[in-house]
């Protein structure tokens, strides 16, 4: 059997996609915006009207409340880690310093080329 026939895609295939694409008119993508809007929950313009305000002391308490939950890094792993910049930093500065040298005298040598021949 014709290999390319295996996998060209047939007239029904091809009449499907045609269908697919027609979801592109104005009132389809207007409805699928309204289906995700409610997929995704959003609040509707009176519930956000009877959301209760908060106090700026039960704001305060929730604050303190979430800052609690932070884990912060112990002086150890702060330590290392910024040993382990600073080990980075300078290498990073060797390398492009020997490169810097490099592409310098290979500038020089094609200058010195150029201006004797």
């Amino acid at each position: 059997m014709n290999r390319a026939r295996l996998f060209a895609p047939n007239e029904a295939s091809l009449k499907r996609q045609m269908a697919k694409k027609s979801r592109s008119r104005p009132q389809a993508i207007r409805e699928r915006a309204a289906q995700t809007a409610t997929a995704l929950g959003s609040a509707s313009p009176v519930a956000e009207a009877t959301k209760r305000r908060t106090s700026a002391r039960q704001f305060a308490k929730e604050v303190r409340a979430e800052a609690r939950k932070i884990t912060w890094t112990s002086w150890k792993e702060t330590w290392i880690t910024s040993l382990m910049v600073a080990i980075m930093v300078a290498l990073s500065a060797v390398f492009f310093w020997v490169v810097d040298l490099g592409l310098g005298a290979a500038i020089t040598q094609l200058l010195k080329l150029a201006t004797s021949g």
